[in-house]
């Protein structure tokens, strides 16, 4: 019985880990889109 608390513990930990890297692969995307634009925005602003 203990062990099997145990796996579902880990089993929930890892499940949490690959959740919280996807989150920050996803926040990193968003902030270079974001800067992406803020370039874009710079350049544009420059040709003008």
């Amino acid at each position: 019985m203990a062990t099997k608390k145990a796996t579902k513990k880990a089993a929930k930990k890892t499940a949490k880990k690959k959740a919280t890297k996807k989150a920050a692969k996803k926040s990193a995307k968003k902030t270079a889109k974001k800067k992406a634009s803020k370039k874009k925005a710079a350049k544009k602003r420059a040709a003008l």
